[in-house]
């Protein structure tokens, strides 16, 4: 099992001379296998509740759970993609995935046999002896996820993966992702400004507060995905164009303009 459990978690930070408080009293679970998105206003602390789940920064109060141990650190249950893809110019493909697998002891056969089965998963076959300037992002981007995958860690971690792709590539990996989330799942955590990815992507969004980030709602969208059949569709836009999705995207991005307007309930 591997949820991902916020308990009473602050994180403060000092600047200029000063402390200020980021993230408020967090008490949240993500579920094992649950595909959870955060969206809030600019500053909210959403890149710093997935930097703590990574183990990246300490919380200053509370603990964070992962498969019931403390997190205490980075650790190879988790695995980061950032918003820029982070690939190393001078490997190929095959070298890029197959770089966190250095420190795991196994065969060359055993390595080469998992890179290859997620190079066919990410649709990235013909492409495993390119290097990365000769991949367009949204390859680049296969690439990282990949290589997150290949360790088969039980908790992914996206921070704006696919934020610096055009608008055409992002659907496109958007599309990817659900993909790979239904036939692989794994525990996710995924931050995005888009309302409307959101909503596509996750079982259920979490919509934070203005700084002190809080949890200001969290939105189930599994349940309503499952009962309106929205993976029946291939196209992102079919499924935007659906009136349970319209309504949900309206129903956060209220909760999102009483953020930036500062109103509270």
């Amino acid at each position: 099992m591997a949820d991902i459990v916020f308990d009473s978690v602050q994180r403060s930070f000092k600047q200029g001379g000063k402390e200020f408080l980021a993230v408020g009293d967090i008490n949240f679970t993500v579920k094992d296998k649950e595909f959870v998105a955060i969206v809030g206003p600019s500053g909210c602390g959403k890149t710093t509740c997935l930097r703590m789940v990574a183990g990246l920064e300490i919380p200053t109060k509370g603990r964070i759970l992962v498969g019931d141990k403390e997190v205490k650190g980075p650790g190879p249950d988790r695995a980061v993609v950032f918003q820029q893809f982070a690939l190393f110019p001078w490997k190929t493909v095959q070298q890029n995935i197959q770089f966190g697998l250095k420190s795991m002891s196994m065969s060359i056969a055993e390595k080469q046999e998992k890179t290859a089965r997620l190079v066919s998963l990410m649709g990235l076959d013909g492409y495993e002896q390119a290097y990365p300037h000769q991949l367009s992002g949204g390859m680049q981007q296969r690439v990282a996820i990949a290589r997150a995958y290949v360790l088969e860690p039980e908790v992914l971690l996206m921070d704006e993966p696919f934020g610096a792709l055009d608008a055409q590539t992002r659907v496109v990996m958007q599309e990817e992702l659900v993909r790979l989330a239904r036939k692989n799942p794994k525990t996710v955590l995924f931050i995005t400004h888009s309302v409307e990815e959101a909503v596509y992507l996750a079982d259920r969004v979490v919509v934070m507060s203005r700084r002190p980030g809080l949890i200001r709602d969290v939105i189930e969208i599994k349940p309503i995905r499952e009962k309106e059949g929205w993976d029946t569709h291939s196209r992102i836009e079919d499924v935007m164009d659906l009136n349970s999705f319209v309504k949900l995207r309206s129903q956060i991005w209220k909760l999102l303009r009483e953020q930036s307007l500062g109103v509270d309930h």
